[in-house]
């Protein structure tokens, strides 16, 4: 896999440089701005990015803006985005896009090696992969017209560790319950967030989305 790297912190996006190297994972490019960054995209050619909202001249959202320009112009291209804080309109704006191929997790994650690197591998993928910190922020929002008020309280946390980007098997262990206890969960959230069968195989992407989106 191959990997831009957008980070304007020198010792962290040195150290994101090693590490996914010593993953196997290739770095293409380590730039300490977002100006340019589809440009960029295009003459390095990865596999996905991996952005930190807030970066010069103003360090407020240049990353998060430069990710969402990124993907109207290649829509679903992977990106991974980075922050030191919660910010769970982040979050929304870029997966409001329709697409899967995204995550955003907190800067602390980086240093679980194994947990940092298989969400970056899941967005490459196209899937998703949240913070746990910003599913619980974005399930504590109030809507008129929530469509999580038709799920049941299992269901949340089902959906939950769906946007989290875990698989059917570790969503099993993490709640102790069974694959066909699970499965069942997963049919009626994709039921009552309307999300017929297709063979696209992207509904729980979709059913990420339709939370976010809510």
């Amino acid at each position: 896999m191959r990997v831009l790297i957008v980070e304007d912190d020198a010792l962290l996006r040195e150290g994101l440089v090693l590490l996914l190297r010593t993953e196997g994972i290739e770095v293409v490019a380590a730039v300490d701005h977002a100006e340019g960054l589809a440009d960029l995209v295009t003459e390095h050619a990865p596999d996905a990015a991996v952005v930190d909202v807030r970066l010069p001249p103003t360090h407020r959202d240049e990353g998060l803006r430069a990710a969402v320009e990124l993907r109207r112009k290649r829509p679903g291209f992977p990106v991974l985005v980075l922050s030191a804080h919660v910010e769970s309109r982040y979050a929304t704006e870029l997966l409001g896009q329709g697409a899967g191929g995204v995550g955003y997790l907190l800067k602390d994650r980086v240093g679980d090696v194994s947990e940092f690197t298989a969400a970056l591998r899941r967005v490459a993928a196209g899937g998703t992969a949240l913070d746990p910190e910003v599913i619980t922020q974005l399930m504590s929002r109030q809507s008129v017209f929530d469509p999580l008020e038709a799920l049941t309280e299992r269901e949340r946390a089902v959906l939950g560790l769906m946007a989290e980007g875990l698989d059917n098997a570790e969503i099993c262990d993490r709640l102790e319950l069974s694959v066909p206890t699970v499965s069942k969960h997963i049919g009626n959230i994709f039921t009552k967030f309307g999300l017929p069968p297709s063979g696209s195989g992207h509904r729980r992407v979709l059913a990420v989305l339709a939370f976010l989106n809510r």
